[in-house]
């Protein structure tokens, strides 16, 4: 069974960051609002060797569960798991996104006395908060990545009139749901598909090369326009 860490004997005055005064591992008011998701391994993996272990000395992950508003049949459920304290965490931040922040579990470790555990991570946790903050600015600083638009013009002149209803000059090019390539073997076929497809209440407009294009360019040029940018 796992056991707690040893406490480091540090009295409520000299808990990292705290003033004279203070409350055992003093936590910067402006990070409160942090998210727990924040939190990385390592903080995770300490409150967890700190509340695992249930004991009759201390307010164990139980204790912080009930604070969480857990029920008896929940509790139960988490106490069979190899990490109920992480699990504990996880859930609740599912459960409440928006409240499951840094400062709230803080100040409900404070309230079950957990002391040890406030001294020994305050410095990880500030740490932890400092970082995805840092993160956070960051992402907002970096310009805005607008994606290029493509509209589907022809960058080369002889694929400006490659439709009948083009414009030669390249002012507006005709665009079309879907390409259509076939055999002269299959032309009854893919008559009868033209209709069903465009005639009825699908309503798409295809492109038939015996129909729709121009003669006079290289049929694969025109092929791969019409592909890939109509």
């Amino acid at each position: 069974m796992a056991t707690a860490p040893a406490s480091s004997g540090s009295t409520p005055d000299s808990a990292p960051g705290s003033t004279p005064g203070s409350a055992p591992g003093f936590f910067p008011p402006e990070l409160a609002a942090v998210p727990m998701v924040a939190l990385n391994y390592g903080v995770r993996r300490r409150l967890g060797l700190y509340l695992n272990p249930r004991t009759a000395a201390a307010a164990d992950w139980t204790a912080l569960a009930e604070e969480l508003g857990c029920e008896y049949l929940e509790i139960r459920r988490l106490e069979a798991l190899p990490d109920p304290t992480g699990a504990l965490l996880d859930e609740w931040q599912s459960r409440c996104p928006g409240g499951a922040t840094v400062g709230r579990l803080l100040e409900l470790l404070r309230q079950l006395e957990r002391h040890d555990v406030l001294v020994d991570l305050a410095a990880s946790v500030e740490e932890d908060c400092k970082k995805y903050l840092k993160r956070k600015q960051q992402q907002a600083e970096q310009p805005l990545q607008v994606p290029a638009v493509d509209s589907s013009v022809p960058k080369t002149s002889e694929l400006m009139g490659i439709t009948t209803r083009d414009d030669p000059y390249g002012n507006g090019t005709e665009l079309f749901d879907a390409f259509i390539c076939y055999c002269q073997k299959d032309l009854q076929f893919v008559q009868e598909m033209i209709r069903e497809l465009e005639q009825t209440e699908f309503k798409l407009k295809l492109c038939v090369f015996d129909r729709d294009v121009l003669p006079g360019t290289c049929v694969w040029s025109i092929s791969g326009e019409l592909i890939e940018r109509r």
